[in-house]
């Protein structure tokens, strides 16, 4: 997984996360969860909120749009839970017979016996 971000204060900063994101999308094996965030965002704003959302749905971010601040110390936890919770979701499988959530490279549900579909 990858955390990516962009400093809110600095329009610069956004051309680079222009630049990582080619960068991450040419590796083979690169990370298919990407989580975008906001930094600074206890400081004065000069990137549009609006530009961030758009950055996030083209380069398709899971989770949300998350604004942190290091300095108020505001989401930086979230930012590497929900990564992790990201990578997560990709990794399991729900079973449709007992609705548990199992490893997707398992061939049965280890909590009831079904077979994969």
């Amino acid at each position: 997984g990858a955390l990516m971000l962009y400093d809110v204060t600095n329009q610069d900063s956004v051309k680079d996360l222009y630049d990582w994101i080619n960068v991450i999308s040419s590796v083979p094996n690169s990370p298919k969860t990407k989580i975008l965030i906001e930094a600074k965002t206890d400081l004065k704003r000069k990137v549009k909120k609006e530009e961030a959302q758009q950055i996030f749905e083209k380069f398709n971010f899971q989770g949300e749009l998350l604004n942190t601040s290091s300095k108020t110390g505001e989401n930086v936890e979230k930012a590497f839970e929900m990564l992790g919770r990201e990578i997560l979701k990709k990794s399991l499988q729900k079973c449709t017979n007992c609705g548990e959530m199992y490893p997707i490279e398992l061939k049965f549900c280890q909590y009831c016996g079904s077979k994969t579909a």
